[in-house]
Protein backbone atom coordinates (compact mmCIF):
# COMPACT_ATOMS: atom_id res chain seq x y z
CA UNK A 1 0.00 0.00 0.00
CA UNK A 2 1.38 3.48 -1.33
CA UNK A 3 2.20 5.83 2.00
CA UNK A 4 -0.46 8.63 2.44
CA UNK A 5 0.55 11.85 -0.02
CA UNK A 6 1.69 14.99 1.57
CA UNK A 7 -0.96 16.77 0.19
CA UNK A 8 -4.14 14.66 1.14
CA UNK A 9 -7.15 14.61 -0.92
CA UNK A 10 -9.79 17.71 0.99
CA UNK A 11 -12.52 16.24 3.20
CA UNK A 12 -15.78 15.29 1.42
CA UNK A 13 -17.24 17.69 3.88
CA UNK A 14 -20.70 15.79 4.53
CA UNK A 15 -21.80 12.65 2.76
CA UNK A 16 -21.40 9.74 4.78
CA UNK A 17 -19.00 12.27 7.64
CA UNK A 18 -22.77 12.93 8.65
CA UNK A 19 -23.35 9.55 10.03
CA UNK A 20 -20.11 9.61 11.80
CA UNK A 21 -21.16 12.60 13.60
CA UNK A 22 -24.64 10.63 14.67
CA UNK A 23 -21.83 7.76 16.10
CA UNK A 24 -20.22 10.06 17.76
CA UNK A 25 -22.86 11.80 20.01
CA UNK A 26 -24.20 8.81 20.82
CA UNK A 27 -21.16 7.29 21.84
CA UNK A 28 -21.04 10.69 24.24
CA UNK A 29 -24.41 10.31 25.19
CA UNK A 30 -23.79 6.86 26.57
CA UNK A 31 -19.99 7.87 28.30
CA UNK A 32 -20.25 11.42 29.16
CA UNK A 33 -23.56 11.69 29.29
CA UNK A 34 -23.77 9.37 31.35
CA UNK A 35 -21.12 10.48 33.48
CA UNK A 36 -22.95 13.58 33.81
CA UNK A 37 -25.82 11.61 35.57
CA UNK A 38 -23.58 11.03 38.44
CA UNK A 39 -25.37 13.25 40.29
CA UNK A 40 -28.20 10.84 40.54
CA UNK A 41 -26.50 8.14 42.22
CA UNK A 42 -24.71 10.72 44.82
CA UNK A 43 -28.05 12.14 45.83
CA UNK A 44 -28.65 8.33 46.28
CA UNK A 45 -25.68 7.34 48.43
CA UNK A 46 -26.19 10.11 50.41
CA UNK A 47 -30.31 10.18 51.10
CA UNK A 48 -29.84 6.24 51.73
CA UNK A 49 -26.22 5.81 53.35
CA UNK A 50 -25.11 2.91 50.65
CA UNK A 51 -21.87 2.96 51.83
CA UNK A 52 -22.25 3.47 55.55
CA UNK A 53 -19.14 5.70 56.79
CA UNK A 54 -18.15 7.40 53.48
CA UNK A 55 -18.31 11.24 53.51
CA UNK A 56 -19.37 13.11 51.00
CA UNK A 57 -15.80 14.20 49.76
CA UNK A 58 -15.32 10.13 49.06
CA UNK A 59 -18.28 10.30 47.02
CA UNK A 60 -16.99 13.49 45.02
CA UNK A 61 -13.81 11.46 44.27
CA UNK A 62 -15.68 8.79 42.21
CA UNK A 63 -17.21 11.15 39.75
CA UNK A 64 -13.63 13.09 39.30
CA UNK A 65 -12.06 9.78 38.85
CA UNK A 66 -14.05 8.92 36.43
CA UNK A 67 -12.96 11.79 34.55
CA UNK A 68 -9.57 11.87 35.28
CA UNK A 69 -8.82 8.60 34.35
CA UNK A 70 -10.17 8.79 31.27
CA UNK A 71 -7.68 11.51 30.26
CA UNK A 72 -4.87 9.71 32.52
CA UNK A 73 -5.55 6.56 29.95
CA UNK A 74 -5.24 8.77 26.65
CA UNK A 75 -1.69 8.04 26.04
CA UNK A 76 -2.71 4.19 25.85
CA UNK A 77 -5.50 4.60 23.69
CA UNK A 78 -3.64 6.74 21.35
CA UNK A 79 -1.21 3.96 20.88
CA UNK A 80 -3.70 1.57 20.88
CA UNK A 81 -5.28 3.88 17.46
CA UNK A 82 -1.72 3.89 16.53
CA UNK A 83 -1.28 -0.14 15.82
CA UNK A 84 -4.43 -1.56 15.93
CA UNK A 85 -7.22 1.27 14.61
CA UNK A 86 -10.10 2.90 15.87
CA UNK A 87 -12.39 -0.07 15.53
CA UNK A 88 -10.86 -2.04 18.25
CA UNK A 89 -10.09 0.79 20.58
CA UNK A 90 -13.71 1.31 20.48
CA UNK A 91 -14.18 -2.48 21.45
CA UNK A 92 -11.56 -2.30 24.28
CA UNK A 93 -13.68 0.92 25.60
CA UNK A 94 -16.79 -0.76 25.27
CA UNK A 95 -15.66 -3.72 27.18
CA UNK A 96 -13.98 -1.95 30.35
CA UNK A 97 -17.26 0.44 30.58
CA UNK A 98 -19.99 -2.68 30.45
CA UNK A 99 -17.91 -4.35 32.74
CA UNK A 100 -17.53 -1.27 35.23
CA UNK A 101 -21.57 -0.77 35.06
CA UNK A 102 -21.91 -4.80 35.82
CA UNK A 103 -18.89 -4.54 38.93
CA UNK A 104 -20.73 -1.44 40.41
CA UNK A 105 -23.79 -3.61 40.60
CA UNK A 106 -22.44 -5.89 42.55
CA UNK A 107 -19.90 -3.58 45.10
CA UNK A 108 -20.35 -4.78 48.59
CA UNK A 109 -22.13 -1.99 50.53
CA UNK A 110 -18.87 -2.06 52.98
CA UNK A 111 -16.71 -1.59 50.70
CA UNK A 112 -16.51 1.99 49.06
CA UNK A 113 -12.96 1.21 47.36
CA UNK A 114 -15.14 -1.07 45.14
CA UNK A 115 -17.11 1.61 43.71
CA UNK A 116 -14.37 3.67 43.71
CA UNK A 117 -12.45 0.97 41.27
CA UNK A 118 -16.23 0.10 39.20
CA UNK A 119 -18.12 3.30 38.98
CA UNK A 120 -14.51 5.45 38.84
CA UNK A 121 -11.51 3.99 37.70
CA UNK A 122 -12.53 1.20 34.89
CA UNK A 123 -15.76 3.43 34.04
CA UNK A 124 -12.99 6.29 33.33
CA UNK A 125 -11.05 3.68 31.50
CA UNK A 126 -13.74 2.75 29.60
CA UNK A 127 -15.04 6.65 28.68
CA UNK A 128 -11.08 7.43 27.70
CA UNK A 129 -10.50 4.39 24.93
CA UNK A 130 -14.19 5.66 23.90
CA UNK A 131 -13.86 9.52 23.74
CA UNK A 132 -10.02 9.26 22.49
CA UNK A 133 -10.77 6.98 19.77
CA UNK A 134 -14.20 8.72 18.25
CA UNK A 135 -13.07 12.70 19.28
CA UNK A 136 -11.32 13.40 16.10
CA UNK A 137 -13.61 11.45 13.65
CA UNK A 138 -16.16 14.15 13.12
CA UNK A 139 -12.88 16.70 12.03
CA UNK A 140 -11.90 14.50 9.42
CA UNK A 141 -14.51 14.94 7.63
CA UNK A 142 -15.11 18.13 7.15
CA UNK A 143 -13.94 21.50 6.37
CA UNK A 144 -16.12 24.72 6.34
CA UNK A 145 -18.69 22.76 8.05
CA UNK A 146 -16.42 21.07 11.22
CA UNK A 147 -17.21 23.19 13.86
CA UNK A 148 -20.88 22.65 13.18
CA UNK A 149 -20.21 18.64 13.48
CA UNK A 150 -18.05 18.83 16.38
CA UNK A 151 -20.76 20.70 18.10
CA UNK A 152 -23.52 17.90 17.24
CA UNK A 153 -21.40 15.57 18.08
CA UNK A 154 -20.60 16.90 21.33
CA UNK A 155 -23.91 17.94 21.71
CA UNK A 156 -24.87 13.54 22.78
CA UNK A 157 -22.96 14.58 26.47
CA UNK A 158 -25.69 17.20 27.33
CA UNK A 159 -28.81 15.17 26.28
CA UNK A 160 -27.18 12.08 27.34
CA UNK A 161 -27.00 13.65 30.17
CA UNK A 162 -30.45 14.76 30.67
CA UNK A 163 -32.05 11.34 29.60
CA UNK A 164 -29.69 9.52 32.11
CA UNK A 165 -30.34 12.08 34.54
CA UNK A 166 -34.25 11.43 34.52
CA UNK A 167 -33.92 7.82 34.04
CA UNK A 168 -31.06 6.70 36.43
CA UNK A 169 -33.39 7.84 39.05
CA UNK A 170 -36.51 6.13 37.77
CA UNK A 171 -34.92 2.87 37.69
CA UNK A 172 -33.24 3.26 41.21
CA UNK A 173 -36.75 3.71 42.41
CA UNK A 174 -38.55 0.74 40.44
CA UNK A 175 -36.05 -1.71 40.46
CA UNK A 176 -33.27 -0.71 42.59
CA UNK A 177 -29.35 0.52 42.44
CA UNK A 178 -28.07 -2.61 40.99
CA UNK A 179 -30.30 -3.59 38.51
CA UNK A 180 -30.55 0.22 37.54
CA UNK A 181 -26.54 -0.65 36.79
CA UNK A 182 -27.20 -3.84 35.24
CA UNK A 183 -29.85 -2.08 32.50
CA UNK A 184 -27.01 0.72 31.75
CA UNK A 185 -24.74 -1.73 31.57
CA UNK A 186 -26.82 -3.22 28.75
CA UNK A 187 -27.82 0.11 27.13
CA UNK A 188 -24.10 1.11 26.64
CA UNK A 189 -23.07 -1.62 25.30
CA UNK A 190 -25.69 -2.29 22.65
CA UNK A 191 -25.72 1.67 21.70
CA UNK A 192 -21.93 1.84 21.50
CA UNK A 193 -21.22 -1.42 19.83
CA UNK A 194 -23.26 -0.01 16.89
CA UNK A 195 -21.80 2.72 16.76
CA UNK A 196 -18.79 1.38 16.61
CA UNK A 197 -19.81 -0.79 13.54
CA UNK A 198 -21.45 2.09 11.91
CA UNK A 199 -18.12 4.82 12.44
CA UNK A 200 -15.50 5.22 10.17
CA UNK A 201 -12.12 7.17 10.40
CA UNK A 202 -9.90 9.04 8.03
CA UNK A 203 -6.55 8.28 9.32
CA UNK A 204 -4.73 6.56 6.73
CA UNK A 205 -6.14 8.88 4.10
CA UNK A 206 -5.11 12.01 6.07
CA UNK A 207 -1.87 10.54 7.04
CA UNK A 208 -2.88 11.88 11.17
CA UNK A 209 0.04 11.35 13.65
CA UNK A 210 -1.32 9.36 16.63
CA UNK A 211 1.79 9.83 18.32
CA UNK A 212 2.39 11.57 21.66
CA UNK A 213 4.47 14.96 20.13
CA UNK A 214 6.35 16.41 23.26
CA UNK A 215 7.61 19.01 20.80
CA UNK A 216 4.11 20.62 20.15
CA UNK A 217 5.04 21.85 24.56
CA UNK A 218 7.27 24.61 22.46
CA UNK A 219 4.98 25.89 20.66
CA UNK A 220 3.69 28.80 23.07
CA UNK A 221 0.43 29.31 21.18
CA UNK A 222 -0.08 25.72 22.21
CA UNK A 223 0.61 26.49 25.45
CA UNK A 224 -2.56 28.94 25.58
CA UNK A 225 -4.77 26.12 24.06
CA UNK A 226 -3.40 23.94 26.79
CA UNK A 227 -4.42 27.00 29.40
CA UNK A 228 -8.02 27.10 27.49
CA UNK A 229 -8.42 23.67 28.47
CA UNK A 230 -7.00 23.68 32.00
CA UNK A 231 -8.90 26.97 33.08
CA UNK A 232 -12.37 25.30 31.16
CA UNK A 233 -12.12 22.78 33.20
CA UNK A 234 -11.03 24.27 36.80
CA UNK A 235 -14.70 25.81 36.13
CA UNK A 236 -16.70 23.53 34.56
CA UNK A 237 -16.39 19.95 36.62
CA UNK A 238 -17.61 22.33 39.68
CA UNK A 239 -20.35 23.82 38.11
CA UNK A 240 -21.89 20.54 36.94
CA UNK A 241 -21.25 18.27 39.43
CA UNK A 242 -21.99 21.42 42.22
CA UNK A 243 -25.30 22.77 41.10
CA UNK A 244 -27.67 20.44 42.45
CA UNK A 245 -25.85 20.61 45.92
CA UNK A 246 -26.17 24.53 45.77
CA UNK A 247 -29.62 24.17 45.10
CA UNK A 248 -30.14 21.75 48.59
CA UNK A 249 -27.84 24.69 49.92
CA UNK A 250 -30.41 27.32 49.03
CA UNK A 251 -33.47 25.18 50.13
CA UNK A 252 -34.77 23.39 47.36
CA UNK A 253 -35.96 19.95 47.60
CA UNK A 254 -33.88 16.85 46.32
CA UNK A 255 -36.46 16.38 43.63
CA UNK A 256 -35.82 20.05 42.34
CA UNK A 257 -32.36 19.93 42.96
CA UNK A 258 -32.11 17.05 39.86
CA UNK A 259 -34.29 19.01 37.88
CA UNK A 260 -31.70 21.87 38.26
CA UNK A 261 -29.48 18.74 37.07
CA UNK A 262 -31.11 17.71 34.10
CA UNK A 263 -31.40 21.19 32.92
CA UNK A 264 -28.25 21.90 32.95
CA UNK A 265 -27.78 19.11 30.92
CA UNK A 266 -30.04 19.93 28.25
CA UNK A 267 -28.70 23.80 27.90
CA UNK A 268 -25.03 21.61 26.93
CA UNK A 269 -27.41 19.67 24.35
CA UNK A 270 -29.26 22.56 22.81
CA UNK A 271 -26.34 24.87 22.84
CA UNK A 272 -23.09 22.82 21.24
CA UNK A 273 -24.57 22.67 17.73
CA UNK A 274 -25.39 26.58 17.68
CA UNK A 275 -21.82 27.04 19.42
CA UNK A 276 -19.90 25.04 16.46
CA UNK A 277 -22.65 26.72 13.84
CA UNK A 278 -21.56 29.63 14.15
CA UNK A 279 -17.48 28.90 14.78
CA UNK A 280 -17.77 28.10 11.12
CA UNK A 281 -19.08 31.48 10.41
CA UNK A 282 -17.64 33.73 12.74
CA UNK A 283 -14.17 32.12 13.16
CA UNK A 284 -13.54 28.87 15.77
CA UNK A 285 -11.75 30.86 17.96
CA UNK A 286 -13.56 33.69 18.27
CA UNK A 287 -16.73 31.57 19.01
CA UNK A 288 -15.06 29.88 21.38
CA UNK A 289 -13.35 32.75 23.52
CA UNK A 290 -16.92 34.64 23.09
CA UNK A 291 -18.69 31.55 24.49
CA UNK A 292 -16.22 31.11 27.25
CA UNK A 293 -16.29 34.86 28.29
CA UNK A 294 -20.39 34.60 28.36
CA UNK A 295 -20.13 31.67 30.66
CA UNK A 296 -18.11 33.60 33.15
CA UNK A 297 -20.73 36.56 32.63
CA UNK A 298 -23.64 34.31 33.41
CA UNK A 299 -22.21 33.30 36.65
CA UNK A 300 -21.08 36.80 37.87
CA UNK A 301 -24.77 38.12 36.93
CA UNK A 302 -27.19 35.49 37.39
CA UNK A 303 -25.74 32.58 39.62
CA UNK A 304 -24.14 34.34 42.21
CA UNK A 305 -27.96 35.99 42.61
CA UNK A 306 -29.71 33.06 41.84
CA UNK A 307 -31.82 31.92 44.84
CA UNK A 308 -35.21 30.47 44.32
CA UNK A 309 -35.78 27.47 42.10
CA UNK A 310 -36.82 29.73 39.17
CA UNK A 311 -33.95 32.19 38.57
CA UNK A 312 -31.65 28.81 38.94
CA UNK A 313 -33.39 27.07 36.42
CA UNK A 314 -32.85 30.00 34.22
CA UNK A 315 -29.01 29.89 34.91
CA UNK A 316 -28.74 26.00 34.20
CA UNK A 317 -30.56 26.22 30.95
CA UNK A 318 -28.74 29.57 29.64
CA UNK A 319 -25.23 28.79 31.56
CA UNK A 320 -25.70 25.18 30.45
CA UNK A 321 -25.42 26.22 26.82
CA UNK A 322 -22.38 27.69 27.12
CA UNK A 323 -20.43 25.77 29.87
CA UNK A 324 -18.85 23.22 27.88
CA UNK A 325 -17.47 25.19 25.03
CA UNK A 326 -13.87 23.92 25.66
CA UNK A 327 -15.42 20.01 24.60
CA UNK A 328 -17.68 21.85 21.44
CA UNK A 329 -14.65 23.70 20.18
CA UNK A 330 -11.05 21.34 21.65
CA UNK A 331 -10.62 19.42 18.83
CA UNK A 332 -11.76 22.32 15.86
CA UNK A 333 -9.44 24.74 17.43
CA UNK A 334 -6.45 22.22 17.81
CA UNK A 335 -6.68 21.95 13.87
CA UNK A 336 -6.63 25.82 13.77
CA UNK A 337 -3.02 25.48 15.57
CA UNK A 338 -2.02 22.36 15.33
CA UNK A 339 -2.75 21.55 11.86
CA UNK A 340 -4.97 18.53 10.67
CA UNK A 341 -1.92 16.07 10.82
CA UNK A 342 -0.51 16.92 14.13
CA UNK A 343 -4.08 17.35 15.62
CA UNK A 344 -4.63 13.59 16.88
CA UNK A 345 -1.24 14.18 19.23
CA UNK A 346 -2.10 18.06 20.44
CA UNK A 347 -5.65 16.58 21.41
CA UNK A 348 -4.29 13.76 23.31
CA UNK A 349 -1.84 16.08 24.87
CA UNK A 350 -4.05 18.15 26.00
CA UNK A 351 -6.08 15.11 27.81
CA UNK A 352 -3.00 14.60 29.61
CA UNK A 353 -3.19 18.24 30.79
CA UNK A 354 -6.83 18.35 32.16
CA UNK A 355 -6.18 15.54 34.33
CA UNK A 356 -5.03 17.31 37.27
CA UNK A 357 -8.08 19.71 37.53
CA UNK A 358 -10.61 17.20 36.55
CA UNK A 359 -9.72 15.27 39.29
CA UNK A 360 -9.24 17.94 41.93
CA UNK A 361 -11.31 21.10 41.02
CA UNK A 362 -14.67 19.11 43.20
CA UNK A 363 -12.75 19.04 46.03
CA UNK A 364 -11.56 22.16 45.60
CA UNK A 365 -15.15 24.01 45.61
CA UNK A 366 -15.98 21.93 48.25
CA UNK A 367 -13.32 22.75 50.59
CA UNK A 368 -13.99 26.72 49.65
CA UNK A 369 -17.83 26.33 50.13
CA UNK A 370 -16.93 24.64 53.67
CA UNK A 371 -14.48 27.15 54.79
CA UNK A 372 -16.10 30.18 53.98
CA UNK A 373 -19.93 28.23 54.88
CA UNK A 374 -21.39 29.21 51.80
CA UNK A 375 -20.91 29.21 47.65
CA UNK A 376 -19.97 32.69 46.67
CA UNK A 377 -16.35 31.67 46.91
CA UNK A 378 -17.15 28.93 44.82
CA UNK A 379 -19.01 30.69 42.59
CA UNK A 380 -16.57 33.37 42.00
CA UNK A 381 -13.86 30.54 41.00
CA UNK A 382 -15.64 29.01 38.61
CA UNK A 383 -16.22 32.68 36.92
CA UNK A 384 -12.56 33.60 37.07
CA UNK A 385 -11.39 30.42 36.24
CA UNK A 386 -13.87 30.79 32.97
CA UNK A 387 -12.47 34.38 32.64
CA UNK A 388 -8.90 33.02 32.53
CA UNK A 389 -9.90 30.32 29.98
CA UNK A 390 -11.33 33.11 28.06
CA UNK A 391 -8.09 35.50 28.41
CA UNK A 392 -5.99 32.45 26.82
CA UNK A 393 -8.10 32.25 23.90
CA UNK A 394 -7.80 36.03 23.06
CA UNK A 395 -4.35 35.77 23.10
CA UNK A 396 -4.35 32.41 21.04
CA UNK A 397 -6.71 34.62 18.26
CA UNK A 398 -4.11 37.52 18.06
CA UNK A 399 -1.38 34.79 17.22
CA UNK A 400 -3.57 32.80 15.17
CA UNK A 401 -4.55 36.42 12.85
CA UNK A 402 -0.82 37.51 12.46
CA UNK A 403 -0.01 34.09 11.54
CA UNK A 404 -2.74 34.09 8.36
CA UNK A 405 -1.67 37.72 7.86
CA UNK A 406 1.86 36.77 7.77
CA UNK A 407 1.05 33.46 5.19
CA UNK A 408 -0.77 35.85 3.52
CA UNK A 409 2.14 38.20 2.75
CA UNK A 410 4.01 35.47 1.69
CA UNK A 411 1.73 34.48 -0.86
CA UNK A 412 1.63 38.00 -2.27
CA UNK A 413 -2.16 38.00 -1.63
CA UNK A 414 -4.98 38.91 0.80
CA UNK A 415 -6.12 36.96 3.87
CA UNK A 416 -9.10 35.06 2.88
CA UNK A 417 -9.10 32.85 6.28
CA UNK A 418 -7.57 29.76 5.18
CA UNK A 419 -5.50 27.65 7.65
CA UNK A 420 -1.84 26.28 7.49
CA UNK A 421 -3.08 22.62 7.69
CA UNK A 422 -5.87 23.74 4.39
CA UNK A 423 -3.01 25.54 2.68
CA UNK A 424 -0.14 22.60 2.47
CA UNK A 425 2.34 25.37 2.37
CA UNK A 426 4.34 23.87 5.53
CA UNK A 427 7.22 26.60 4.62
CA UNK A 428 5.82 29.38 4.49
CA UNK A 429 3.20 27.71 7.37
CA UNK A 430 6.37 27.50 9.83
CA UNK A 431 7.47 30.96 8.88
CA UNK A 432 3.92 32.57 9.41
CA UNK A 433 3.49 30.21 12.64
CA UNK A 434 6.62 32.17 14.06
CA UNK A 435 5.47 35.53 12.79
CA UNK A 436 2.14 35.32 14.89
CA UNK A 437 4.40 34.58 18.24
CA UNK A 438 6.13 37.70 18.33
CA UNK A 439 3.05 40.05 17.83
CA UNK A 440 0.44 37.69 19.20
CA UNK A 441 -0.77 40.78 22.27
CA UNK A 442 -1.58 43.35 19.87
CA UNK A 443 -3.28 41.48 17.88
CA UNK A 444 -5.52 39.98 19.82
CA UNK A 445 -7.51 43.03 19.82
CA UNK A 446 -7.70 43.45 16.11
CA UNK A 447 -11.05 41.89 14.11
CA UNK A 448 -10.70 38.65 11.84
CA UNK A 449 -12.45 35.67 10.70
CA UNK A 450 -10.21 33.28 13.00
Amino acid sequence: MPPPSEDPPPPPNGGYGWVCTLCVALINAHTWGLNSAYGVFLAHYLSTDTFPGATYLEYAFVGGLSISCAMLVSPLATLSIRYYGSHLTLSIGIVLETASLMGASFADERQIWQLFLSQGVCFGFGMGFLFVASVGIPPQWFTTKRSLANGISTSGSGFGGLLYSLAAGAMIRSIGLAWCFRVLALLCFTVNTGCTILIRDRNKIIGSRHLLDLKLFKRPEYLLFNGYGFFSMLGYIVLIFSLADYANRIGLTASQASVISAILNLGQGLGRPPIGYFSDGIGRMNMAGLATFLCALFTFVIWIFAKSYGVLMLYALVGGTVAGTFWATAAPVAVEVVGLKDAPSALNLEWLVIVLPCTFSQPIALQIASSTGGYLGTQLFVAFMYMAAALCMLFLRGWKVDELNELARRENNHPNGMSIAESGLEANGDIARTAGRRTRWKESWKWRKV
